[in-house]
């Protein structure tokens, strides 16, 4: 039986887990199917934004236009963020087919579940995480 074909466990049951089953087939198809579900979501979102700005209204009053104008600003920043958040997503996505996905880019330690719970598209430890985040506050971008 693949993944794919697999029963999806529960939060609970993945936390459960020991150590020895980290990233264990029902872990990863556990987490595969939240990003493909994540991924779902924000390309609907990008659907809607793109149906709600084809909308014209023409509205004469020129305070009213500018409230218009504000609210579309607005999407689509949260649009172009939601675009980058996609791109981690199917970028997860493919570190789980190479079996890559749930261990630190920088060390090659386990994330860990809590973690991956929190931020499925982690590709830090929270330790690397926190060290670079350091580094950047002491030395900039």
């Amino acid at each position: 039986m693949t993944a794919q074909t697999k029963e999806i466990i529960s939060e609970a049951a993945l936390l459960a887990m020991g150590e020895d089953d980290y990233m264990n087939e029902a872990q990863l198809a556990f987490f595969r199917k939240r990003l493909q579900d994540m991924e779902k979501e924000l390309l609907s979102n990008a659907g809607e934004t793109t149906e709600h700005l084809r909308e014209t209204v023409i509205v004469p009053d020129p305070a009213d236009r500018a409230t218009i104008e504000e609210e579309h600003a607005l999407e689509l920043r949260t649009r172009d963020r939601e675009r980058k958040l996609l791109k981690k997503v199917q970028q997860a996505l493919t570190r789980i087919e190479a079996n890559d996905y749930g261990w630190c880019e920088e060390t090659g330690d386990p994330i860990g579940v809590p973690r991956l719970l929190a931020r499925p598209t982690a590709t830090l430890s929270l330790e690397a995480q926190q060290r670079r985040e350091l580094k950047q506050k002491m030395y900039g971008d």
